[in-house]
């Protein structure tokens, strides 16, 4: 199939660049625009209490409200503010609250810091709006009607809140995504013309990639909208990676094979032919193993997870696609004398290779290279067991220095942790009879003596009596562990003690991020072994074998875990931070298992084939790390190179996620691909391919040997990463 793919884009190439330019011209016009969401609420699905006591406040208290924004005063030189003072902010809130501004419904007074130095006002807006950039524009407005009512007096006013946060997180995406792209590139340039001295190599992928990304941004906007997905501007950075790291990876594993085809002799289009007729199996292999770990996140029962999945999983199939097609037709269409200028070495096959070297390493001692290489990921993976999860998404996704986030730290200390963002009990009467106002304040007074809880407010009450509003404020951060471990105690508390026919829900900021861990949770349980099953049947029928698929995924899993105590080790033990972004293990889990399987599906599929031309198990694992390791340093070292960008965006979110995911992608390359696998399959022998024979020569003499996918060992790919340094 492959080959025939090879040789109709080959022997049409003209048609095959203009199909796909204006399919992607075409798909990128009619695709939606759309809108980001960072309202953490809408995260989560509806049967979740903090859900369900969101939806209770709008009905029975409309004219309640969390403030969607706050504006924070104090004195230019720092002192304690005046009752001149006061009256000017109490003018200014005054004034705020005349302005007309989409999505603000009011902007009341708010209280004072009790070291009298801070003073609060609160604003309301359009609960409809919640996190959407209509609330952006409105905190932008907010801030410059602020600006101007303080200009010439002795107040200093920031806007914080969620809102504001929304404003100054599309900001910081906007840079943050503009420092990926161009650290993405740089790097991109920098290995290609590393690996093949000539610069047309180094350009010409960024190039088509581009054209891959305008039809996958079109295809995911439709797929988004096609399925009523929410939408994250951090997804954006994530997909600039995946598909230029992927792209260049599936570029890599096409021209390694076109040029040592060259080198052989072939005609330059019967050498792209070819190319695409024996790689083809290897990356799409490797792609549908991606492409599955992606779309297990269409489980998740956290929407943000859930659209990124299928937008992840588009991505990677478009590049597949494109691996096939578009890139063999263009480089088809260039002389190789050309795309390979200056260089004369791709003409000429290297000798020597540290590569060999590390081949006969594992040959003389399979057992000693397993135990030391499992031994160095035990030993990570150990670190992981101290892993504690953070739910500040806001401060996760922005720098510090940003306004709503420098509000946000000043509140934490001026006032008292919770107090912004207080947790709120809905006691309702399920039969819609008043409520019994006595059995009510014996309920306030249970609440009190739950631990972690700051002060309770005299509940409040709607306009039939059927429904009550307890505000709790909590001792602590409402986006910490302790204040999440608080709500858990608070809502044990307040189910148990709710009076007969009556019904308690404990919601608010606190008791979102609460629900948003049980959906974590529940994705661990669920996501995980749904993606690794997957790719393990993929493993299973591209070997045909039935152990093979359980070591490796075990490999897989293993380099997990060391990525994961990596990331713990360096960010929360020698950066001191509180924990990692909650999200991050999902991110690791399918990045590292589904691009760890990559480059195992490549060193495995190479054993195979030397396996295949006689050799016995341990010689072929030397044979295949001999041949098929430049191939898998090159492609690791250029994703890992592209995902580590993402440490430029300036927020944890993806210093932690560009971190991880690169460490883990080394792992996987240069040592589970490199050390790991090709050890454990010598030791295991022949029984690794069991019931199948796999490995076993099925050519008579004078027979061909070469399998979809694979090329004889004198034939395959050189030593580009060893032997750069000597051209």
């Amino acid at each position: 199939m492959f080959h025939r793919i090879g040789r109709t884009v080959v022997r049409h190439p003209v048609w095959t660049i203009v199909a796909w330019i204006v399919a992607a011209v075409v798909i990128a016009m009619t695709a939606p625009t759309l809108a980001s969401n960072s309202d953490e609420s809408s995260f989560l699905p509806k049967s979740y209490e903090s859900i369900q006591a969101m939806t209770l406040q709008q009905k029975a208290f409309p004219a309640a409200f969390t403030p969607a924004a706050e504006a924070l005063f104090q004195r230019t030189d720092g002192q304690q503010l005046t009752a001149a003072d006061k009256a000017e902010i109490s003018s200014i809130t005054t004034q705020l609250n005349k302005e007309t501004i989409k999505d603000v419904q009011g902007v009341f007074p708010g209280a004072y810091s009790s070291d009298g130095k801070y003073g609060l006002s609160l604003v309301k807006m359009d609960d409809k709006s919640n996190g959407q950039p209509s609330q952006a524009d409105a905190a932008k407005a907010l801030r410059a009607d602020l600006a101007t009512l303080t200009k010439g007096t002795d107040i200093n006013a920031k806007l914080g809140g969620s809102a504001a946060q929304v404003l100054d997180q599309q900001d910081a995406s906007k840079r943050g995504q503009s420092l990926i792209g161009i650290g993405t590139f740089v790097i991109i340039i920098v290995a290609m013309i590393l690996i093949f001295r000539a610069p047309l190599m180094a350009i010409l992928p960024l190039l088509l990639i581009g054209v891959v990304a305008m039809a996958a941004n079109g295809l995911i906007a439709d797929i988004t909208k096609l399925l009523g997905l929410e939408s994250n501007s951090s997804v954006s950075g994530i997909l600039i990676v995946v598909l230029f790291g992927v792209g260049t990876d599936y570029i890599l594993f096409l021209m390694f094979r076109y040029r040592e085809r060259l080198r052989a002799g072939d005609d330059s289009k019967e050498a792209m032919i070819t190319a695409v007729g024996r790689v083809g199996e290897a990356i799409a292999s490797a792609a549908g193993a991606v492409i599955i770990a992606f779309l297990a996140l269409s489980l998740s029962s956290v929407s943000f997870l859930k659209q990124m999945g299928p937008a992840l999983a588009i991505s990677v199939g478009v590049t597949l696609i494109a691996g096939l097609t578009l890139v063999p037709a263009v480089f088809s269409l260039i002389p190789p004398r050309v795309l390979f200028w200056p260089s004369k070495k791709w003409q000429v096959e290297p000798q020597g290779s540290a590569f060999a070297k590390v081949g006969r390493g594992v040959q003389r001692r399979p057992a000693l290279v397993a135990i030391v290489s499992g031994l160095l990921m035990v030993v990570l993976a150990l670190v992981a067991t101290s892993y504690k999860a953070s739910f500040d998404f806001a401060s996760g996704s922005m720098p510090k220095t940003k306004e709503s986030m420098v509000v946000q730290d000043i509140m934490t200390k001026a006032y008292s942790a919770g107090a912004a963002q207080p947790t709120q009990i809905y006691l309702t009467s399920e039969s819609g009879a008043p409520l019994d106002k006595t059995a009510v304040a014996a309920f306030d007074q249970k609440i009190t003596t739950v631990p972690g809880v700051s002060t309770v407010s005299p509940a409040t009450y709607n306009k039939d009596a059927s429904t009550a509003s307890i505000s709790v404020i909590l001792k602590y951060d409402p986006q910490s562990s302790a204040a999440m471990n608080t709500v858990d105690s608070i809502r044990s508390v307040a189910h148990a003690n709710a009076p007969n026919g009556d019904k308690a829900l404990v919601g608010g900021v606190s008791a979102i991020y609460k629900d948003i861990n049980k959906a974590i949770n529940h994705d661990y349980l669920v996501v995980f072994p749904v993606a690794g099953i997957l790719i393990m049947l993929i493993l299973g029928l591209m070997l045909r074998s039935v152990v093979a698929p359980w070591y490796l995924m075990a490999s897989v899993g293993l380099g997990f875990a060391a990525t994961l105590g990596a990331t713990v080790l360096i960010f929360q033990h020698i950066q001191n931070q509180s924990g990692l972004m909650f999200m991050l293990p999902v991110f690791m889990y399918l990045f590292v298992v589904a691009i760890g399987t990559d480059y195992n599906i490549l060193m495995i599929s190479r054993l195979r084939e030397e396996a295949r031309e006689g050799r016995e198990p341990r010689e072929a694992a030397a044979q295949a790390l001999r041949h098929a390791g430049p191939t898998v340093a090159a492609a690791g070292a250029i994703l890992a190179g592209t995902f580590a960008s993402m440490m430029l965006a300036g927020n944890t979110l993806f210093a932690e996620m560009g971190f991880s995911i690169s460490f883990g992608i080394v792992i996987a390359a240069f040592v589970m691909a490199m050390f790991f696998t090709p050890s454990l399959t010598a030791l295991i022998g022949h029984a690794a391919w069991w019931p199948g024979r796999a490995d076993r020569r099925s050519a008579g003499p004078g027979e061909s040997l070469v399998v979809a996918g694979n090329v004889p060992a004198s034939l395959d790919e050189s030593d580009d990463v060893d032997s750069a340094s000597r051209r």
